[in-house]
């Protein structure tokens, strides 16, 4: 049976989280420099950073790598 250190995969899974982080945040980024968009822009990044801040938990809290392989899955998929 391969054992898994959930310690460094969780440092990995979140390497992952803020990789996918910065990717979304990127077009916001520019968009927020445009003074008529800059609201709706700061209104999306709330949004990523609040399911961000979910996902950094469920990282955080899950000690079983069959989750936390599915949870990186998915950021790596979207």
């Amino acid at each position: 049976m391969i054992k898994v250190n959930i310690t460094k995969a969780k440092v990995i899974a979140n390497d992952i989280r803020r990789a996918a982080r910065a990717k979304a945040f990127a077009p916001l980024d520019v968009e927020a420099t445009v003074p008529h968009l800059a609201a709706n822009a700061e209104a999306k990044r709330a949004i990523i950073r609040g399911d961000d801040a979910v996902l950094q938990v469920m990282i955080d809290a899950t000690d079983d790598p069959v989750i936390l392989a599915d949870l990186v899955r998915d950021l790596v998929e979207s």
